[in-house]
């Protein structure tokens, strides 16, 4: 169900930014760029190499400090100084590097830099982890999203390259209050691991959180996006329907072959100025 479908349109929009503006020297890699992500919807992200997709996603995430512009969470201004202040906001995100340790089960990996101590003096005085806690806490997690796993206590180097994925995922899944970001999730997987990961972020919009999806995946894109943001030259071009609108057009779109004026279509709400 998208969210034209469920009644979403009515409702503010969950992140929202206005005419965000990066420069580094001379170089502007973003350009009073606006961004929109409705409740409960999953929305791509798509742009050739140097649209500024990268500088946009990490301004909304706090890894970028924006020179201009401003950024609402839910209708509420904020600024994000770094991703910690993201994080604190409810703003999760899955890297495309991963961001996992292998050397660690699933488990601390969930848990990761939000380890959870045994309650009493155990905890406080000498500062025991309380691995049982976290252990059932993980699998409850994997159970909720239906990652299939022999044990919670397997080291992530052990796992597949869509088992990774799906950790990551997991990770964040557990932890975002408001919004999930996956940059190039499906990226080096292979059919049948993508379509696992494709499952999994179509079930964390089913709990309700919306997604931002970066890929160059067209194809992956149209299976499981409610709305496509195109970005190019380091702004919004066109926010689109992909009921709507052919994979062949958001291309051209995408790639400067042809302008939002050239294609015949109708611009979701929220479309460009």
């Amino acid at each position: 169900m998208t969210g034209s479908e469920n009644g979403s349109d009515a409702r503010p929009n969950v992140l929202q930014a206005r005419g965000l503006t990066k420069r580094y020297g001379h170089v502007v890699a973003m350009d009073n760029s606006d961004f929109d992500l409705r409740p409960g919807e999953i929305l791509a992200v798509i742009g050739d190499n140097g649209a500024g997709k990268s500088t946009l996603i990490k301004s909304l995430t706090g890894a970028v400090v924006p020179d201009e512009g401003t950024l609402h969470l839910d209708g509420e201004p904020v600024h994000f100084r770094n991703p910690l202040d993201a994080r604190n906001a409810g703003i999760e995100t899955v890297y495309q590097e991963l961001g996992v340790a292998p050397a660690l089960d699933i488990s601390q990996n969930l848990y990761l830099g939000r380890e959870q101590r045994r309650k009493g003096v155990l905890g406080t005085v000498f500062r025991q982890l309380d691995k049982r806690g976290m252990r059932h806490g993980s699998a409850r997690h994997m159970v909720d999203l239906g990652i299939r796993i022999q044990s919670i206590g397997q080291k992530v180097e052990t796992l597949s390259g869509g088992q990774r994925q799906a950790v990551a995922v997991a990770r964040v899944a557990a932890w975002a209050t408001r919004v999930v970001v996956m940059d190039e999730p499906t990226a080096a997987l292979g059919v049948r691991e993508t379509n696992q990961v494709l499952d999994l972020i179509l079930r964390v919009r089913e709990r309700g959180l919306p997604v931002v999806l970066i890929s160059h995946n067209m194809p992956n894109v149209f299976q499981v996006a409610d709305r496509i943001h195109i970005h190019r030259l380091g702004r919004r071009i066109a926010l689109v329907d992909p009921k709507d609108t052919s994979m062949e057009e958001a291309v051209a779109l995408m790639t400067g072959a042809k302008s939002p004026e050239d294609v015949s279509m109708p611009l979701t709400k929220d479309g460009p100025r």
